[in-house]
């Protein structure tokens, strides 16, 4: 079985607000025959499309392959939060990594916002300032202010400011946390929206798009310099480079990847619009996430729809009521919504890796992949992108920096991920219920 066919209808977005809401792109033709390319892109998220639209600004000839449609996956699902850093917090990082990495892995994260900030503006995307990061209990608050510390002292980033829990509730009407911080140069944008206008920025750049094309397989040139084979349903592309930007639905074209790398399945509903009640959710035109293990993110659409993301499992299938599933911790989030009619209901995967930092590899002589960005790829997917583009033009240093970072193999590798993966979730979820 294929995530990329389990849940959704072939070559349709998933029933989600952003897909409700947003104009789609006229559809591109799926490939036909025989072409050629100098690199081909196998996936039209962030990643694919940001190094398609870098590559093809470079002079590079470009095929992406899509198997649905541009933005199908987890870059048009998702909750829309650009956040700061990295997926780990710097002192974790710094443990790994040590200071001066760290430092760079930072700045590379800074240059990922503004990156997702420009292309945004040049899609015509609308960027809202403010995440707000929820604690649940006092020593997540005391945390949250010693990172805030050290990112100005040692990172010199000072957008970050502590809140107690009155000051959180002044932003959050919750009663469920006890403080925690906002963060001023992240924010939020339509996530749908964005990848749509990155499909037209590359394809503006001379990319050439085709979607509903599947690759079901990959004949690697042997050697660099060894053209390279890649194969869908209807027709193959002979190229010099492949960059691999799959993520949680990359399936079995590269088992050292898949070893790494798990997906996992993640849901999101939109209320109704809520009128003068969206002012009792949140004082502010922000998004919040919170400390759980599973975790709970959120925000308002335009229309003042709460768009809520939570609860996740791990396996082939969606949920059978996917609102239902979600509804419960929305309602202990906001007590006072209780009851809300919800009038979109959707999931996506993702993929998340042992240390839940990305995975950058080259699994094949002329073979870039980047995946496993753990829930926090808005903008460091699309950095990604950008970084395996300039990898394929000979400036690996960036690349060559995320790939130093790689994640062990989940135990038992690809075969055995998901029923210990299983175990783990089921054990960290019952955490969250008891509040530990």
């Amino acid at each position: 079985m294929n995530l990329l066919f389990s849940n959704d209808r072939r070559g349709a977005y998933p029933p989600s607000l952003y897909a409700a809401q947003n104009p789609v792109l006229p559809p591109f033709a799926a490939l036909r025959g025989e072409a050629r390319a100098d690199v081909v892109v196998v996936g039209g998220g962030y990643t694919g499309l940001s190094a398609a639209l870098h590559l093809a600004r470079a002079g590079r000839r470009v095929v992406l392959l899509e198997a649905h449609r541009v933005g199908f996956g987890a870059s048009g699902r998702n909750g829309g939060q650009v956040g700061s850093g990295q997926r780990l917090e710097v002192d974790a990082l710094e443990r790994i990594a040590g200071r001066d990495a760290t430092r760079r892995l930072w700045d590379m994260a800074e240059a990922a916002k503004a990156l997702t900030r420009a292309l945004a503006d040049a899609a015509g995307v609308a960027f809202h300032p403010g995440i707000a990061h929820a604690a649940r209990t006092a020593a997540e608050v005391a945390h949250a202010r010693a990172n805030a510390e050290r990112l100005a002292r040692d990172y010199n980033y000072d957008r970050i400011t502590p809140l107690d829990r009155d000051g959180l509730r002044a932003l959050v009407k919750s009663p469920l946390y006890r403080g925690g911080d906002i963060d001023r140069g992240a924010g939020h944008l339509d996530p749908l929206a964005l990848a749509l206008g990155m499909a037209r920025l590359a394809a503006g750049a001379g990319t050439v798009i085709h979607e509903d094309s599947h690759v079901h397989h990959i004949a690697h040139g042997a050697r660099a310099g060894d053209k390279t084979v890649v194969q869908t349903g209807t027709g193959r592309v002979i190229c010099d480079q492949v960059i691999l930007a799959a993520n949680g639905y990359l399936g079995g074209l590269d088992t050292q990847v898949a070893a790494r790398v798990m997906p996992i399945n993640n849901f999101v509903v939109a209320t109704e619009p809520l009128g003068a009640r969206a002012g009792d959710i949140l004082a502010e035109n922000i998004a919040v996430h919170d400390t759980r293990f599973v975790v709970n993110y959120w925000r308002l659409s335009p229309d003042g729809r709460l768009i809520f993301g939570g609860g996740e499992n791990v396996g082939y299938r969606f949920p059978r009521d996917i609102a239902a599933k979600v509804r419960r911790p929305l309602e202990r989030v906001y007590p006072q919504l209780k009851g809300v009619p919800i009038t979109h209901a959707w999931g996506g995967t993702l993929a998340i890796t042992m240390n839940r930092m990305p995975l950058f590899a080259r699994p094949a002589p002329n073979c870039l992949s980047a995946s496993g960005y753990s829930g926090h790829g808005v903008a460091l997917a699309t950095l990604a992108g950008k970084l395996m583009a300039q990898a394929v033009q000979g400036q690996s240093d960036g690349f060559d920096a995320m790939a130093a970072l790689r994640p062990a193999p989940f135990p038992g590798g690809a075969a055995m991920r998901w029923p210990l993966l299983v175990a783990g979730m089921s054990w960290y979820g019952l955490r969250d219920r008891l509040g530990v």
